[in-house]
C-alpha cells in the first residue's frame, strides 16, 4: 500500500484536535481547517480514505467523490487511529475500509458484482470478501479524491456539470492519471456511473488505459439511481463477458 498524495500530513493534526464523538455533524467537519479547495460554488474538504492506493490491486472501482456519510465515517475512524499511535498509512487504511462506499450503496455495488459472478472469476467465495479478508484485490477511489459538496450538499457530478468546469476536470484527469501509473499491471476499472465513465472515456480515446478492461455502462449503486435495475440489466450480458475475458488474460 501506498499513500499516493500526501495531504494528510497537512490535515492530520485538525482530525487529531477533534473533540472524540460517537459520530459528527456537517458543522465538525466542513470548516476552515480541513478544506481543500474551493471552485466556484463548490467545496472540497479532506478525507483520508483516498490517500491510499493499493498497487496490486486487481479491480479499480472509482466513484464520482467521496459523499457526507464516507466523510465522517473515514475522519472518525482516523481520528481513533491516530489516538492509538498508528502510521499515517495505517490509520488511511483504516479509514479506507471503513468508509469506502459506506452504507446501502455498497450492498447495492457488491449485490450487482455477485450476479456478474465477478468473485468467481477472481477466486473469491463471493464480492464482499474483496471489501473484508480479501481486500488486497481491490482498489477503491474517486475521480474527485476528496470529498466535494454545493451548499452543503454532495457533489453530484452534474451541477456544474464535471466535464463543464474546467478546474473540477483537471483535478479529476490528474488525480486518476496518476493512480493508474502506480498499478503493478492493469486492473479492471468500474466506474460508477456516467460522469465517472466520460472521464475514461476520455482516458481511453488518448490510449491512457486499454477500453476492453472498463466495465462500461456499470449503473451507479446509489440508491437514489432509480434505473439503477434497468441499466443493469440491458449491459448485463456485456458487462459478464467483460469481467471473465479480463480475468481470462490475468490468468495466462
Amino acid at each position: 500500500m501506498w499513500i499516493a498524495q500526501p495531504l494528510y500530513s497537512r490535515y492530520a493534526a485538525a482530525i487529531a484536535a477533534l473533540p472524540p464523538r460517537e459520530s459528527y455533524e456537517p458543522g465538525d467537519l466542513l470548516v476552515p481547517e480541513l478544506l481543500v479547495a474551493r471552485e466556484g460554488p463548490i467545496e472540497v474538504y479532506y478525507a483520508p480514505h483516498n490517500e491510499i492506493v493499493n498497487p496490486q490491486a486487481r479491480v479499480m472501482i472509482v466513484g464520482i467523490t467521496p459523499g457526507w456519510r464516507q466523510m465522517e465515517i473515514a475522519i472518525r475512524t482516523a481520528k481513533r487511529a491516530i489516538a492509538e499511535g498508528d502510521s499515517p498509512e495505517a490509520a488511511c487504511r483504516k479509514a479506507k475500509r471503513a468508509a469506502r462506499f459506506a452504507g446501502p450503496m455498497r450492498d447495492n455495488l457488491l449485490g450487482m458484482l455477485d450476479e456478474l459472478r465477478l468473485s468467481a472469476h477472481a477466486g473469491l467465495p463471493d464480492a464482499r470478501s474483496l471489501f473484508e479478508e480479501d481486500d488486497s484485490l481491490l482498489h477503491t477511489t474517486s475521480l474527485l479524491r476528496y470529498p466535494a459538496f454545493v451548499g452543503g450538499r454532495n457533489y453530484d457530478g452534474h451541477r456544474p456539470g464535471l466535464s463543464r468546469c474546467e478546474p473540477l476536470r483537471r483535478m479529476a484527469k490528474e488525480a486518476m492519471s496518476s493512480e493508474l501509473g502506480l498499478f503493478d499491471g492493469p486492473p479492471l476499472i468500474v466506474p460508477l456511473g456516467r460522469t465517472v465513465e466520460e472521464m475514461f472515456r476520455r482516458l481511453a480515446d488518448e490510449r491512457r488505459i486499454d477500453e476492453r478492461r472498463v466495465l462500461w455502462g456499470f449503473p451507479h449503486p446509489s440508491g437514489a439511481n432509480g434505473h439503477r435495475r434497468l441499466q443493469f440489466e440491458r449491459g448485463r450480458e456485456e458487462l459478464e463477458r467483460r469481467i471473465a475475458a479480463f480475468f481470462e488474460t490475468r490468468a495466462k
